[in-house]
């Protein structure tokens, strides 16, 4: 045990040693957590730049002008009565839309010839589009609801029979699960989840590569020649690291005012198996490549495309099989995937079984695989030491 305490004391200093491994493994899930949650703070997107060709320059075009500006989600760039040069113009100025209200527009309407209202969107940030043509459509449908009530009403209909004929049954749309829509609370716990895997997966690939690179390996190898003992030494370190990690992580979702709830027992369950899922795939891949730069930049392979494949954004039924069946071997997918049952569903343990026993079976596999490895470099090291 003496022995342990003295070579984990080694471990430790070469650990500290490498300034960038630290600063990455330190700083970046903290600083990235930081830089994320301040870009998505806003939560919801607001003030897309829209213009309004006006065509009709009528009171009633004046008043839908007015409902589109009092919208929070659109900013009315530029109203203008010809279009001019418009789509040349949409790629400089970002417009998300064009509304052109046609001439003779007010007219139209009251002589029930069902104007047309032209809406081009900028298709090229589908968020952006998607968003100024909900709120577009809502304040055109609104405003048509509202017209064609009052039209009802001047035919001597009474209020409520009007809107009863306008609207033959209602619609409510109750909202579960961030009930706000807040982007927030919806990307940062992804990227969070991402980021740490992706953290840990660069701290393991140096363990035994850096060893192997500078003839340290040898030495530890003369000191003991199982291939346990040397997992549980290089793991050590990062095992006392890692809560630490893990609870400046979660005070983020705390600072932020994150709605999840990640602070009990089953959450500590998936963070625990995601750390343990990772280490092995990390480790695992700094036995098999005994080159730093190598097994650094093949784990950065992995891990680079991770959370896209995850399904935690882009649906995994929309992912072809042959690719969500390599992304359900990534550890960060079955995260992900427990993480929103416990998070948001409000979900136990029974929920997140199927993901807890994938996780298990990553880690059981890239284990056995590191040990039986491990084991072959030892004795081919013990052999040219013997010689």
């Amino acid at each position: 045990m003496k022995e342990f305490f003295e070579l984990l004391k080694i471990e430790f200093k070469r650990i500290f040693s490498n300034s960038v491994l630290c600063a990455i493994f330190f700083g970046a899930p903290v600083l990235y957590g930081i830089l994320f949650g301040y870009v998505y703070q806003q939560a919801k997107v607001v003030d897309l730049p829209i213009v309004i060709v006006d065509q009709d320059n009528s009171p009633l075009s004046n008043t839908i002008i007015d409902a589109f500006e009092d919208n929070e989600a659109l900013l009315v760039k530029d109203r203008r009565y010809a279009p001019g040069d418009i789509l040349e113009e949409m790629p400089v100025e970002q417009y998300a839309a064009v509304v052109t209200l046609p001439s003779g527009f007010e007219g139209d309407i009251l002589q029930k010839r069902y104007p047309e209202v032209r809406v081009d969107l900028n298709m090229a940030n589908i968020l952006n589009a998607n968003t100024a043509s909900k709120n577009i459509q809502q304040v055109l449908m609104t405003l048509n609801a509202g017209i064609e009530i009052e039209s009802l009403q001047k035919q001597g209909v009474s209020p409520s029979h009007a809107r009863a004929s306008y609207e033959s049954f209602k619609v409510n749309f109750n909202k579960l699960y961030n009930s706000t829509g807040n982007y927030l609370s919806f990307m940062l716990p992804g990227l969070l989840g991402a980021i740490m895997q992706q953290v840990i997966f660069l701290g393991m690939a140096l363990v035994f590569s850096r060893d192997f690179e500078d003839g340290y390996f040898k030495s530890v190898v003369k000191k003991n020649k199982s291939s346990w003992y040397l997992i549980v030494l290089k793991a050590t370190p990062f095992l006392i690291f890692l809560p630490l990690m893990w609870f400046l992580v979660s005070r983020l979702f705390v600072f932020f005012n994150v709605e999840a709830a990640i602070f009990n027992i089953p959450m500590l369950v998936l963070v625990s198996l995601l750390s343990l899922a990772s280490m092995g795939i990390g480790m695992l891949f700094s036995i098999a490549i005994p080159n730093q730069l190598k097994a650094t930049e093949l784990l950065m392979v992995i891990s680079t495309p991770a959370f896209v494949l995850s399904g935690f954004t882009w649906p995994s039924l929309a992912i072809p099989g042959f690719i969500n069946a390599i992304a359900q071997s990534i550890p960060v997918t079955q995260f992900l995937a427990a993480f929103r049952k416990v998070a948001y569903y409000g979900g136990d343990m029974a929920d997140i079984l199927p993901e807890i026993k994938m996780l298990l079976i990553i880690i059981l596999v890239s284990f056995v695989a590191m040990l039986l490895l491990l084991q072959l470099k030892i004795n081919k090291s013990k052999k040219r030491i013997a010689v």
